[in-house]
């Protein structure tokens, strides 16, 4: 099995371990953002006919899905 390399990994701790508490919830919080955007983008992007609403009614139904139930 061929493991991708990842040169920069061990770089990209040391900096994320060198935050603030609140710096590491506002990266947490973006993180949440862009993986919504993502998700809106590629709805849109398989129902280019959809309305505004369609799409935001598909988008509550995959987020939705999304939600862990475990709390």
């Amino acid at each position: 099995m061929d493991i991708k390399s990842r040169p920069n990994h061990r770089r990209l701790l040391q900096i994320l371990r060198a935050l603030t508490p609140a710096q590491r919830l506002e990266k947490a919080f973006e993180l949440t953002e862009f993986s919504r955007q993502l998700m809106k983008d590629g709805i849109r992007n398989q129902h280019p006919n959809a309305s505004p609403e369609q799409l935001h009614h598909i988008y509550l139904a995959r987020l939705k899905k999304c939600h862990n139930r475990n709390y």
